[in-house]
């Protein structure tokens, strides 16, 4: 018996302790309030423009739709994200045509990059 307890303190000891599960600051909405919320800011994007669906069910966001432009998809994720959603499971579909276009952009060179104004 005091063997067992031994070797249960030694593993006790040599393991690493397990991280502590991340503590959020930010309080769960509603979910009915997290969609509308979630609706809203697509709606006031060029990414959604009302070409996507959102459902909420327990702080977990489920976007569909057709997106024209492939970043527009990852773009629907993120915003739903910064609205306060837990997870977000995108099943929002790129068009070929927009596939197509990516492929042709990438095939010529590296993309324009964006020009940030800064404050002076």
């Amino acid at each position: 018996m005091r063997i067992l307890r031994l070797i249960a303190i030694i593993v006790t000891l040599c393991l690493p302790a397990l991280p502590e599960a991340p503590k959020t600051s930010k309080p769960t909405l509603p979910d009915a309030v997290l969609q509308q919320k979630i609706q809203e800011k697509l709606s006031h994007s060029k990414a959604g423009g009302g070409k996507f669906t959102v459902r909420v069910q327990g702080g977990v966001a489920y976007l569909s739709g057709r997106a024209d432009v492939v970043q527009h998809k990852g773009s629907a994720t993120r915003m739903a994200k910064a609205s306060g959603a837990r997870a977000v499971v995108n099943n929002i579909q790129v068009t070929d045509a927009a596939k197509q276009k990516a492929l042709r952009s990438s095939e010529h060179g590296s993309p324009k990059k964006a020009q940030v104004k800064t404050a002076s």
